[in-house]
């Protein structure tokens, strides 16, 4: 059997991108969505292009803790080789899960950190293991609290920026706690895609002003393709290029308290 790569948010502009991508690869691609209808869509689509792609369409919903669960239990030993974990999002308002978590923490940290521990013990030792981060985690801190945003303290970008910074901890602790791990980080830089659309008034100036200069989402999946390919761990992959996880960034207690409080937040 030649192992899948699993593939988060797999119907957005940029996880499309992936799969089409790997499958012009020949890598079978297990397409991980919350929206089975648009998944089907995007498959065909893909296949009317590539008719030799392994496309296999799983449901996924990254806000549900119980959904988390159901995909892992669904994922065979030795069926994947790698884990891109693509979907994110930048929650309109503030507003709390079934499982008591903030949304946007949930679906860009909680979601992924859990989807990651359940398929670690079916995959190989080594599997790739690549999280999509933003530029934006450079400019807020994170303790403990982070995890848990009151309402007051919402703010659409900030938040997001957190969620992001927490996986950049859960990524650099994963790395210590598995060393055969090919842990690494992808920074897509500002992409023309339905993410960046923040629900105010202004959205429509910024879609003629400003999105014709953001990169296409090909190009901005272009550092997690180098990065599942890659054989390199710790490394933060951004444009053509990829270096070390900024020295900022590097706080082992810190990491490890991040993850005993999750553990504890979603009864791990």
């Amino acid at each position: 059997m030649n192992p899948k790569t699993i593939i988060t948010g797999a119907t957005g502009s940029m996880g499309a991108a992936a799969v089409e991508a790997l499958s012009l690869q020949g890598i079978p691609v297990i397409m991980a969505c919350r929206n089975l209808a648009k998944a089907e869509a995007v498959k065909a689509d893909i296949l009317s292009r590539i008719p030799s792609a392994e496309l296999d369409i799983r449901e996924l919903d990254l806000a549900s803790l119980a959904s988390v669960r159901e995909f892992a239990d669904g994922i065979g030993a030795g069926e994947a080789s790698a884990l891109f974990n693509n979907a994110g999002v930048i929650s309109k308002g503030y507003s709390i899960t079934g499982d008591g978590l903030e949304n946007t923490f949930a679906v860009n940290y909680f979601g992924p950190w859990l989807l990651t521990r359940l398929l670690l013990p079916k995959m190989p030792e080594d599997a790739r293991i690549v999280n999509m981060i933003s530029l934006t985690c450079r400019y807020v801190p994170l303790t403990e609290q982070t995890l848990h945003p009151e309402k007051n303290d919402f703010r659409q970008l900030k938040t997001y920026a957190s969620a992001k910074r927490a996986l950049i901890s859960f990524s650099m602790e994963l790395s210590r706690r598995y060393p055969a791990l090919r842990v690494n980080l992808a920074d897509p830089g500002i992409v023309a895609s339905d993410m960046i659309d923040l629900g105010h008034w202004y959205d429509p100036l910024a879609d003629a002003l400003f999105k014709p200069f953001c990169r296409k989402p090909e190009a901005g999946v272009q550092p997690a393709l180098r990065a599942l390919a890659s054989d390199k761990c710790n490394r933060c992959f951004i444009g053509k290029s990829d270096r070390e996880i900024p020295d900022r960034y590097a706080d082992p207690d810190l990491d490890a308290r991040i993850w005993a409080e999750t553990e504890r937040m979603i009864s791990f």
